[in-house]
């Protein structure tokens, strides 16, 4: 009697501790079903009576996007077998016991990302069916699986580009780089839901919903997609880039420490760009929203980055005889640095041997197929010269190889070289290191050491093809051979006499060496050295001089001289950039001769260290003492100083405080109580911002156990943002009570 009674649906487990556990997912939570495509995952079904095979029949459907359907691949249709056939949507596998029915689903490994809704379909034979929901699960990438175009075949590199919720990026100068902590954050409960969201919102998608939903199969295509988006120049991006100075109107770039609050303001905003960004920020961003999809992603910084528009690999660069760097009306430019993104894919658009690392650069610098976005360039393309390759090879080629030629101009005109480098551009090229906090140099990924004859064959190659055949005797090619500065009659050189410190004088000293030349091979000559400094800016431009000084040397053949530069702390106070770099140039004139020499010395101020220590053994859910110390070193006081805490894992959102006038000379000491969330290896990042510094950051890295078993309850997480109403000024380190946060 039961076994021709109607099968009747009752209801579903969808297993998702275990299913998310098994697809590398179980950081997202184990709420809801997480899953990556080419990779089986288990159902229990609940029904009125045993399930037979043969008389009952189940039919899935599984549906993603807006009007699914088959032909376009958001539509599956597939019935319950006994056994999985190839790389097709199917349930099979399957158990009994009792009235409950184990089976396993297969989604295939080119299936679309996103969220689903899954449905089954109940009859008998020729019957009536009977649809019922199941539920809803997201599919992701699947970096683990063989068939995936994002298949990563390293457990030690999936945990680094897709598991690691922290990291670093590198800023500042070639000679000055410094490791930025960043909480990427994207395991976060809800940011899984923002990243579908933001390619729910692009130009793609408004254009053509379905259409852009078929091709969101393709990493390719949802890489591209999310570079656009990122950016907000031509849609309502995430976010709003700011390279000038004025931030009134929303957050410096240097102020924030993670994706996370990023991405949650963008959603709580209606969707509408968060200010501000600049190229760091931009690759963080989509760095946390890569990995969260699936897409091995890293961030990869170049320092001396050129932004070479009109593609003939040449930078010009201008000076005045009195040594002042002048602005040009050229949108040609070098970055002190420039951070984008690497994501690891099979690029079947390619001919063969171009799969791997990926160049996408979410900064808007040019627009490519008529929208802001940039990539994904084979660094393998790059390295070999191969501009013509897409996507918008030519320009990322021209970031690392562009030769920068710098001019004398007289009367507003170009009327000397004073150099032609070509090896200051694309140095230091550095991502963070695989299981380390230390940075890695791949520059050698990019191209072949300077001035070798394979990196100078490529350089040619590539110029013929970006410059055309029209073009091979271009006065840029024939500039190719020559050295500036080979023929002179003196070596100049700017080192620091001691270490730069922001607040403090600076002491420089010119070393002056006489070397023979054609002209005078070993008399003596007497040069006039004009000395500019200027506040360098992030995008390769400068402020008007802040210090100038004249210097008259007289060198015999063979005569070093060194000679002492003072630039006083007051000349450049309150003058500088928030990334505190100055340029320091010198044009040196040798009389009788009318040749001019350059010299340049970049100066990095550093900013005062923060340190950051925790008292003992994390645990989730127990109070995890922070202990943090700031010492001002500077000779004025650290006004309005905010304090913001962030880290996955450990802080739900972020703590911040105000936390008052940090007077010269003193110390502060902040103590303050966690409640580490989950359990692994985690980064507590910490920042301090104040009107005269924006950016001084540190971080700790804390492993946190499991809850140990006890009967007394854990005490609650405290909430998101702490007040931030401000303290006084703090004149000298003294002790507050003991409180959750307190300060000395």
């Amino acid at each position: 009697m039961d076994q021709m009674a109607a099968l009747k649906f009752r209801s579903v487990d969808l297993q998702s501790p275990r299913n998310n556990q098994e697809h590398h997912t179980q950081e997202m939570g184990l709420k809801r079903l997480v899953v990556r495509r080419g990779q089986s995952f288990l159902l229990q079904l609940h029904f009125s009576r045993p399930f037979h095979f043969g008389t009952d029949y189940l039919t899935f459907v599984a549906e993603t996007g807006p009007a699914p359907t088959e032909l376009l691949g958001t539509r599956a249709t597939f019935s319950l077998t006994q056994a999985r056939q190839g790389n097709v949507w199917s349930a099979s596998d399957f158990t009994t016991d009792t009235n409950s029915l184990f089976v396993s689903l297969f989604t295939p490994s080119n299936a679309v990302i996103g969220p689903y809704t899954l449905k089954i379909e109940i009859s008998q034979g020729q019957g009536h069916s009977v649809t019922h929901p199941l539920g809803t699960f997201i599919l992701l990438f699947n970096p683990w699986n063989a068939e995936d175009d994002v298949y990563l075949p390293s457990e030690i590199l999936l945990q680094e580009y897709i598991m690691m919720d922290y990291g670093f990026v590198y800023k500042g100068h070639e000679r000055f780089i410094t490791s930025w902590p960043w909480n990427y954050g994207q395991f976060e409960e809800d940011i899984i839901d923002i990243c579908f969201e933001i390619l729910n919102k692009s130009l793609y998608f408004l254009e053509n919903p379905s259409k852009d939903y078929s091709q969101r199969n393709d990493p390719v295509y949802v890489c591209r997609v999310v570079s656009a988006m990122i950016n907000s120049n031509d849609d309502n991006g995430v976010l709003q880039g700011n390279w000038g100075e004025d931030y009134s109107r929303g957050v410096s770039p240097l102020e924030w420490n993670g994706s996370v609050a990023i991405l949650r303001q963008w959603l709580a905003r209606g969707r509408q760009p968060v200010k501000y960004g600049q190229c760091w920020v931009f690759a963080a961003v989509m760095c946390t929203v890569m990995r969260c999809l699936g897409v091995p992603t890293r961030v990869v910084s170049n320092f001396r980055s050129a932004h070479n528009m009109d593609r003939n690999l040449t930078v010009d660069t201008y000076y005045d005889q009195n040594a002042e760097m002048l602005p040009t009306q050229k949108r040609d430019k070098i970055w002190n640095f420039h951070v984008w993104n690497e994501c690891w894919m099979i690029r079947k658009d390619l001919p063969p041997g171009y799969n791997g690392w990926q160049v996408l650069d979410p900064t808007p610098q040019q627009t490519s197929s008529g929208i802001f976005c940039c990539g994904p360039a084979s660094v393998k393309a790059i390295r070999e010269g191969e501009v013509h390759l897409p996507y918008d090879t030519p320009f990322v080629y021209a970031e690392v190889n562009a030769d920068e030629v710098i001019w004398l101009l007289r009367d507003g005109q170009a009327q000397e070289i004073l150099d032609h480098n070509i090896h200051s551009i694309g140095k230091e090229i550095s991502t963070k290191m695989v299981g380390s906090a230390k940075r890695q140099n791949i520059t050698s990924s990019y191209k072949y050491p300077e001035g070798s004859p394979e990196e100078r064959s490529v350089f040619m190659k590539a110029s013929q093809k970006m410059l055309g055949p029209g073009r091979a005797s271009s006065p840029f090619l024939d500039l190719l051979g020559s050295r500036g500065s080979q023929d002179q009659p003196a070596q100049l050189q700017l080192h620091l006499a001691r270490t730069p410190e922001w607040g403090q004088d600076l002491l420089l000293k010119l070393h002056a060496l006489r070397v023979p030349d054609r002209v005078h091979p070993r008399g003596p000559i007497r040069l006039v050295v004009h000395f500019c400094a200027q506040a360098l800016l992030h995008q390769g431009g400068t402020r008007e001089p802040l210090w100038r000084q004249t210097v008259h040397l007289n060198l015999d053949f063979g005569e070093e001289i060194q000679w002492p530069l003072l630039l006083p702390y007051d000349n450049y106070r309150n003058k500088l950039t928030d990334e505190k770099l100055i340029r320091v140039s010198g044009i040196a004139k040798v009389e009788d001769m009318g040749r001019s020499m350059l010299v340049l010395k970049d100066i990095s101020l550093e900013p005062p260290n923060l340190s950051i220590e925790v008292s003992k053994r994390a645990e989730v859910g127990k109070a995890l003492r922070v202990h943090i110390t700031l010492t001002n070193t500077l000779m004025t006081a650290l006004s309005n100083c905010m304090m913001v805490l962030e880290g996955s894992g450990l802080i739900d959102g972020q703590i911040s405080k105000n936390i008052g006038t940090l007077v010269a000379g003193h110390t502060i000491h902040i103590q303050l109580d966690l409640y580490p969330i989950k359990t692994g290896p985690r980064q507590l990042q910490v920042l301090i911002s104040s009107n005269e510094i924006k950016e001084i950051k540190g971080y700790k890295d804390i492993f946190v156990a499991a809850a140990r078993v006890s009967s007394a309850p854990p005490r609650p997480a405290p909430p998101r943002t702490l007040p931030t109403t401000p303290l006084p000024s703090l004149p000298e380190p003294s002790t507050l009570p003991t409180a959750p946060l307190f300060i000395s």
